[in-house]
Order: structure tokens, then sequence, then C-alpha cells
């Protein structure tokens, strides 16, 4: 692969990455994408839990295959959580792993507990109807 395209495919999983990210923090808000955001949510949390049993707790195939494009333009000592690789590479902020760790994890569990809890008020509104 030509490095433009190994550049191409490097933009995209930022761009991609970072606004998947974002869904996943505030998908909930709009009314109309709540139940897409809860599968993402879920996808998510399967992802790093249950494929996280083979490849390792947080496995997400997003990033690896990001790190794969990077290796190939000669990234080395990448991080471990693409949260501390894209705050470090798009705002300068450097964190420490475990830092990562946490605000990944608490984000995406306050973001699982506000779709469930919203899904289930929904149907709740449905039956009182």
């Amino acid at each position: 692969m030509s490095d433009y395209h190994l550049h191409a495919l490097d933009i995209f999983f930022v761009v991609f990455h970072s606004i998947l990210i974002i869904f996943i923090l505030f998908g909930w808000i709009y009314k109309g994408l709540r139940l897409l955001h809860l599968v993402v949510v879920v996808l998510t949390g399967a992802s790093w839990f249950v494929l996280g049993l083979f490849y390792g707790i947080g496995y997400c195939p997003l990033t690896d295959w990001h790190w794969k494009v990077l290796r190939q333009l000669g990234e080395r000592d990448l991080p471990t959580a693409y949260v501390q690789y894209i705050l470090d590479r798009l705002l300068g902020i450097s964190i420490s792993p475990a830092f990562s760790d946490a605000i990944t994890l608490l984000g995406w569990m306050a973001a699982l507990l506000i779709a469930v809890y919203l899904q289930y008020l929904k149907r709740k509104q449905k039956r009182n109807n």
C-alpha cells in the first residue's frame, strides 16, 4: 500500500474513531438516535469485554487496524489506549495510560447507564399511554 493510501487511512481512522467516541459519549442527547446509541455502546462493551477475553480486555478492532496503519508509516511506541493517543495527537494533552483507561471506562459506563435508563423511560411512557 502506498504512503498516500496509508496517510488517507490514518486520517480516516482519526476522524471516524473520534466521531465514534463523541457519539458514544453524547449520542443519547438526540432522541432519534437513542436506540442506535444504545446498540453502539453495547457493541463497544462487547468488543472490550468479549473480544477482550481473546485479545486483551479493552480490545478495539478500530484501534488495532489504526495501529497497523501507523506502524506501516513508521510510528513506534504507540500507547495501548486510543483515548490517550487521540488526546495527545489532536490536543497535545499527555495523560497516563491508567488515567486514560479510567476516563474511557467511566465515560462508557455513564453512556451505557444513560442509554439504558432512557430506553427504560421510553418503555415506561409507552405503557402509561
